[in-house]
């Protein structure tokens, strides 16, 4: 059975920086691709930042030069490194294992002053 914990989610300031983690259990961690996902209220979730198990990571646009996503296989944990951040990036934020139905539970980000 795999299970995904997001964490680390919280309010923060404009232009600040909060860090997200994505612990997972199971066996299907270290050969799958690990992607982070956010809704805003009243939004669709969109894709925020992939990573393949070797390491090639990909982002939306609105966020690239600010996050960065990244892994360590031996923890089964993904991370997402979320910089200079804007009011626009309020959402509940998942991951994902690859394109499975394997979601977290998600983790709340506030951007707010």
């Amino acid at each position: 059975q795999v299970q995904l914990v997001e964490s680390g989610g919280g309010l923060v300031q404009p232009g600040g920086s909060l860090r997200l983690s994505c612990a997972a259990s199971g066996n299907i961690f270290a050969i799958n691709a690990m992607g982070w996902y956010r809704q805003a209220p009243g939004k669709e979730r969109e894709l925020v930042a992939t990573i393949t198990s070797g390491g090639r990571t990909n982002y939306v646009d609105s966020v690239k030069g600010r996050f960065t996503i990244s892994r360590d296989n031996a923890k089964k944990t993904v991370y997402l490194q979320m910089n200079s951040l804007k009011p626009e990036d309020t959402a509940v934020y998942y991951c994902r294992v690859g394109l499975s139905s394997y979601w977290g539970q998600g983790t709340q980000v506030t951007v707010s002053s």
